[in-house]
């Protein structure tokens, strides 16, 4: 198994659990807009600029493009440039919160410099904008921040991925789910109405396909690590996880 492989879930569900925090809560609550959406939508895109919504639509991906008009331009009384500083604050709070005790974090932090530096940003503009913030002073802010800008490399390429192997965005969300949620549940939350189509045998070897080819497109960022230093990350990013969600 490849290092980029064997840390995927990791970062997904470190990642994810920032999004559903009482930091992220916060911020979105702060926006003064009710619900999920709207703060989540503009604080994670807010890194694109005072864009149209088709244009976070185009980086979102796996969202229903009507969810992310009307969730942006909820939110458009909100400079970006402001929400994406908001939503990175939240990030780094989360890791400082999560992460106090954490002795590791300025190994794990480290390591996780390295793969950001070294990882293409083509294909994946959140990834690219998240990378171009100012980055955390202290390790347990740091390691969250460069976990959620990792989060964000490994799904603008699985969306190249996606798209592809033949897949619509929708399909992909109906056979992954996420680490929380079987793949219908997930559709409703990405705005996506029923029926939904049918998950056959050879859409779930399209997906295959298409974790292969993000497997393919992510391995360069993580070959700047050696054999050891591989399976180091490897062992701290578990070790992270169980920090962080080992108290809830």
């Amino acid at each position: 198994m490849s290092v980029a492989s064997a840390v995927k879930d990791q970062i997904q569900t470190i990642g994810g659990g920032f999004m559903f925090s009482r930091e992220a809560r916060a911020f979105a609550d702060s926006t003064g807009v009710p619900g999920f959406m709207p703060g989540y939508t503009r604080g994670r895109a807010g890194v694109l600029g005072d864009v149209d919504a088709d244009v976070v639509t185009a980086a979102f991906g796996f969202f229903r493009p009507e969810a992310i008009r009307q969730a942006w331009e909820a939110t458009a009384s909100i400079p970006a440039a402001a929400a994406a500083q908001g939503y990175l604050t939240a990030c780094q709070d989360f890791g400082r919160r999560k992460l106090a005790s954490f002795e590791d974090s300025g190994r794990l932090a480290e390591l996780l410099q390295r793969v950001v530096a070294a990882a293409n940003p083509v294909g994946a503009p959140l990834f690219a904008g998240w990378r171009a913030l100012p980055q955390a002073e202290d390790a347990p802010g740091l390691v969250l921040q460069l976990i959620h800008v990792l989060r964000e490399l490994r799904g603008g390429l699985h969306l190249i991925g996606v798209l592809g192997s033949g897949l619509t965005p929708l399909q992909a969300v109906l056979i992954a789910g996420s680490p929380l949620k079987p793949g219908p549940d997930q559709a409703r939350n990405f705005g996506w109405p029923e029926p939904f189509d049918e998950i056959t045998a050879e859409l779930k070897g399209r997906w295959m396909q298409a974790e292969s080819i993000t497997e393919d497109l992510i391995a360069p960022a993580f070959a700047v690590l050696d054999d050891k230093e591989g399976e180091e990350l490897v062992t701290l990013l578990n070790a992270c996880q169980l920090a962080v969600f080992g108290d809830r």
